[in-house]
């Protein structure tokens, strides 16, 4: 029971560090700084469907329920792991580019 609120709040947590990266993206006019942002949030939807997907293994458990877990599983993993170096490469141009752009 505790475990099942501890993800509920870490969906949340992450659905709304999404949202707001994706705002930010939408509103920057600079081309690397809107590319990190789109990394940035990313990784968020990566942590949703990763915490998503254990809260469902947690509160459901059949072995249909092990395949689909698994699958979100992963594909949070994935979208985590690639978009965060993906925003370390491109947050070391982001300084960069607003002192070109001033």
């Amino acid at each position: 029971m505790i475990l099942n609120g501890i993800l509920i709040c870490a969906i949340v947590v992450s659905f709304v560090w999404y949202f707001y990266f994706k705002t930010k993206q939408l509103r920057t006019n600079l081309p690397i700084r809107k590319k990190w942002f789109a990394a940035r949030a990313s990784v968020c939807l990566g942590a949703f469907m990763f915490f998503f997907g254990i809260n469902f293994l947690v509160v459901y458990q059949s072995s249909v329920t092990y395949a689909v877990t698994g699958l979100f599983v992963l594909l949070g993993g994935y979208f985590m792991y690639h978009n965060y170096r993906a925003s370390k490469h491109y947050g070391q141009f982001v300084q960069e580019e607003l002192t070109l752009n001033q």
